[in-house]
């Protein structure tokens, strides 16, 4: 089965970008990565705090198989209602350091929309090491998560 989600990573740059149309009409998708509830149903993780505002704080924490405690925080650092959000992310208790994340929500048409996001690391380095994990699986069985999700709420 064909991914949705595009992940393009140029070869000796510390970046990467991810695109994605989704079925559903923009604010519902904006509204995806802002409500707690929602957020933790498409992620499989539980929301400790999202402060959806401009230098607000968000933490995640998620439990694997094993029953290991894993946690991601970051600072929002810019918050444009139903358009855009700035981040950083970092995975605690790990060597890749934080990353800064620029998600851009656009209308395509009447019922579809497009996620745009542009993720930069510190090196060349973390970022070829975060794409050896099953990063693009995942990121595609998040979305497509989000997509079943919130297509019962249409």
């Amino acid at each position: 089965m064909e991914r949705k989600t595009k992940v393009h990573a140029e070869n000796g740059k510390q970046d990467i970008l991810i695109t994605r149309e989704f079925d559903l009409p923009v604010d519902l998708l904006f509204k995806a990565y802002i409500e707690p509830e929602i957020v933790e149903q498409w992620m499989g993780t539980k929301v400790l705090k999202l402060e959806n505002r401009s230098h607000g704080g968000w933490e995640f924490e998620t439990t694997d198989p094993a029953g290991n405690k894993h946690g991601f925080s970051g600072v929002i650092h810019e918050f444009v209602h139903g358009s855009k959000i700035t981040r950083t992310f970092e995975m605690l208790n790990s060597d890749f350091g934080p990353q800064l994340e620029f998600l851009e929500f656009e209308k395509c048409s009447g019922t579809r929309s497009r996620l745009s996001m542009h993720v930069i690391y510190r090196s060349v380095t973390i970022r070829d090491q975060v794409l050896k994990l099953p990063f693009e699986y995942g990121v595609n069985m998040a979305h497509d998560r989000l997509q079943e999700i919130l297509s019962k709420l249409i």
